[in-house]
């Protein structure tokens, strides 16, 4: 079962990005458990994390043997943030440093058309955080110029797939990706 965590976001999205994949909408510890892979949409990391916390979910998600996350779940992925609101908390799962809301406020969020080791496909950017740097473990899948764009790790039993966009709102590409890593 693929869980996409179902506080806000694009859940809806990335369920039907998942296609016929049996998935759920994740809320609770007891919905997380059936979850062999979880997603974390965009939406605000701080909320985010604080409704993972109030939920006593933060420990069991660090369980899970794979996880994707975009924009704001790419932040919640990282083990470093640059310009975090006062007090915010991550997962610090992967070995990635994110700046976060680093692309501007909403009124600036942005389309562009993007090369990844997936593919071309188009890259929507909405208050999204900037992956910075990564660890020497940390293979990078997407950049743009000097910036990367989606990276992932494996640590362990562990996958982590990270990007800084929402590939939900344009393409299944990184679904699939991810579904084949699940499968291995």
């Amino acid at each position: 079962m693929i869980g996409v965590l179902a506080f806000h976001g694009d859940v809806i999205e990335h369920i039907r990005a998942l296609g016929r994949v049996n998935s759920i909408s994740v809320r609770t510890k007891e919905e997380l458990k059936k979850c062999r892979a979880l997603i974390i949409p965009g939406g605000e990391s701080t909320t985010l994390y604080t409704l993972c916390e109030r939920e006593g979910m933060c420990e069991d998600i660090k369980k899970v043997p794979a996880i994707f996350g975009t924009c704001a779940g790419a932040i919640m992925l990282a083990k470093k943030i640059l310009h975090k609101a006062p007090g915010q908390k991550t997962l610090e799962l992967m070995d990635i440093t994110i700046d976060r809301n680093a692309y501007g406020r909403q009124t600036e969020s942005f389309e562009k058309s993007i090369t990844t080791v997936l593919g071309k496909l188009n890259a929507i950017f909405i208050r999204a955080p900037k992956i910075i740097s990564v660890g020497k473990n940390v293979r990078v899948i997407a950049k743009d110029g000097g910036n990367i764009l989606a990276c992932e790790e494996k640590v362990g039993n562990q996958y982590f797939l990270a990007a800084s966009f929402h590939p939900e709102l344009t393409t299944t590409m990184f679904h699939e990706y991810f579904l084949r890593k699940v499968a291995v």
